[in-house]
């Protein structure tokens, strides 16, 4: 299914509506401008392959743009709107985007990147004028509402960065197969699932630049169910949301969940939830303790899956297996789990090693990186696919992971990587050695910390720690610079120079 379907027999039904303001989009709408948008695009000149970018806040026009592009064969790249011009300028680069399409509160990035974006030859702007861009409904009114004849689906192409602080984008396939025709098979897995259809409302509180939001938005739409979409996560609105819009279904990143626990008693319990039968979490690991508590507030509606942005598999696990396994995340249902040792033997089950899915096809490629895209293969089945994470399989098929990717940090659901935050200090005067490191937090999961050997010299304190903080939030997104930094005397590294992160981690995670 897709929205078409939806337009025809319940054109009236709410496709999205905005949890705050009630701003709604209906199917029928979703349809028509969604086909026109593709039209225009296509008038413009992109054709199958090329890529359409977004930068805007979450609103009803990312679903226009999304289901533009996968009716018109393009993929999408939603871009986080937090980035600073030049890594947006990297993106839009990269993907060699053709169409940008921002929202006027987002004029800033947009204006900032456009002498350094010279790929893009249709820039659309929505929401109010920006200088260089059409007006997104005044170029809309000019295309036809008429399916292109040719509506082979797109997909989506989401970015990444890497342990190396480049931003990756995940290219999958295209399908040789029409919008309107059924054979998505994440629409079918999550569908099933979690039981989505036409009645369903689902909750969306993060933003629709992750993977997670927008695909799952997508997913509702194909079963022809109500997106709402909160314009950012407040834990008091997001209850206020669920009994307002009587959400039957929501997702979430634990931190979200560790938020709304710390609300005061009579906010938390203001608000009906009658109507919220089933939550869904991913994107980073929740802890035993906050899942317990959620489920002694909510009831055990709580449903989590372990994925990735490049989507090489998927396991699943409902609340009554998890409380029977603590901790686990599920059993494969899509895929075939593997697990295996540094050397690519399999190992048999309660092994720890690197955690592999099985597919019948090679489901993504790193977008002109084939040496990532090669290391993510096993060496002896390439259709073996890993993300880097590690962990152990019981012998019911059950996955518990035991490691993060590399050293990759997970701040309230967000993927940083300490590579990019090195390169910006590294060269810094007063810095003569540098490791950026996760160490726990009790809201966030993880938070940044800089751990710093200042140069010969140099004193050390406070006012050296501020200066160094305002340097990195200069070159990058605040929301990447670390929450503190810590001095040393002396880095731990090897011989022939290599950090070793794993022993200096170990100082600030072992018990006291």
């Amino acid at each position: 299914m897709y929205p078409g379907h939806w337009a025809r027999t319940e054109p009236d039904q709410p496709a999205v509506v905005m949890s705050d303001t009630g701003e709604a989009l209906t199917y029928a709408e979703l349809e028509e401008r969604s086909t026109r948008l593709s039209r225009l695009l296509h008038d413009r000149g992109l054709r199958r392959g090329d890529t359409v970018a977004v930068i805007a806040e979450n609103g009803p026009r990312c679903f226009e743009a999304y289901w533009a592009a996968l009716r018109g064969g393009l993929y999408i790249t939603a871009i986080n709107h937090h980035l600073k011009p030049a890594e947006i300028a990297y993106i839009v680069g990269d993907c060699a985007a053709k169409a940008l399409v921002v929202s006027a509160g987002k004029a800033e990035q947009a204006l900032a990147i456009a002498d350094r974006t010279p790929t893009v030859v249709c820039r659309l702007a929505f929401g109010g004028p920006v200088d260089g861009h059409e007006d997104y409904e005044t170029a809309l009114a000019t295309a036809e509402p008429v399916p292109l004849p040719d509506n082979r689906v797109g997909n989506d192409m989401l970015y990444s960065s890497g342990t190396t602080g480049v931003p990756k984008g995940v290219r999958p396939p295209l399908p040789d197969r029409r919008v309107d025709e059924w054979g998505d098979p994440y629409v079918a897995v999550f569908g099933k699932m979690y039981g989505f259809d036409r009645d369903t409302v689902y909750l969306c509180p993060a933003p629709l630049y992750h993977a997670a939001p927008l695909r799952f938005g997508g997913f509702v739409h194909a079963l022809g169910g109500t997106v709402v979409v909160m314009p950012a996560f407040e834990p008091e609105a997001a209850l206020a949301a669920i009994e307002r819009h009587r959400i039957t279904h929501s997702q979430w990143v634990p931190t979200m969940f560790v938020r709304m626990l710390k609300l005061p008693r009579e906010q938390r319990t203001a608000h009906d939830l009658t109507s919220h039968r089933l939550a869904i979490h991913a994107a980073a690991p929740c802890s035993v303790e906050v899942k317990n508590a959620m489920m002694s507030w909510w009831g055990p509606i709580l449903h989590e899956y372990y994925s990735s942005t490049e989507g090489n598999g998927v396991t699943f696990v409902g609340p009554e297996e998890w409380l029977a396994k603590p901790g686990t995340v599920g059993t494969a249902g899509l895929g075939v789990l593997h697990i295996c040792d540094d050397e690519g033997l399999e190992l048999p089950a309660g092994g720890i090693g690197s955690v592999y899915f099985e597919r019948d096809r090679l489901p993504f490629t790193y977008h002109n990186d084939p040496a990532k895209t090669a290391a993510a293969q096993h060496p002896d089945h390439p259709l073996w696919t890993t993300t880097g994470d590690v962990g152990r399989v019981d012998e019911d098929g059950s996955l518990f992971l035991t490691d993060r990717k590399a050293f990759t940090i997970i701040s309230g659901g967000v993927n940083i990587y300490p590579q990019e935050i090195e390169n910006v200090l590294t060269l810094h005067p007063k810095v003569f050695d540098i490791a950026v490191i996760g160490v726990p937090d009790e809201e966030m999961g993880e938070q940044v910390k800089a751990v710093v050997q200042a140069a010969p010299g140099v004193v050390t304190g406070p006012e050296l720690a501020a200066e160094l903080l305002d340097h990195v939030r200069d070159r990058i997104a605040h929301f990447k610079a670390p929450r503190s930094v810590d001095f040393v005397t002396e880095l731990p590294r090897t011989p022939t120079g290599k950090l070793q992160k794993t022993k200096l981690r170990a100082q600030y995670t072992r018990p006291q």
